[in-house]
């Protein structure tokens, strides 16, 4: 599990840096660059508000299920 999770954050570490050098590298203004990295940051919070909110919807529903006495699926 371990060389998994090290596995997992090296990917992401790299995607992290290997956007940020595709980002700098880009032929586009300073105020530009600055507008895309605004808007992809909106974005990417937006998402992962939206995947936490159904991620925890679901996890309600699970102990809901659990706690219900007498009802086991």
């Amino acid at each position: 599990m371990n060389k998994i999770f090290s596995f997992v954050i090296g990917m992401l570490m790299g995607a992290m840096v290997g956007g940020l050098i595709a980002i700098l590298l880009a032929p586009s203004s300073g105020e530009e660059l600055r507008g895309q990295i605004q808007e992809r940051s909106i974005q990417l919070s937006d998402d992962i508000k939206t995947v936490a909110a159904e991620r925890r919807a679901e996890l309600e529903r699970e102990l809901a299920q659990l706690r219900a006495p007498g009802k086991k699926e």
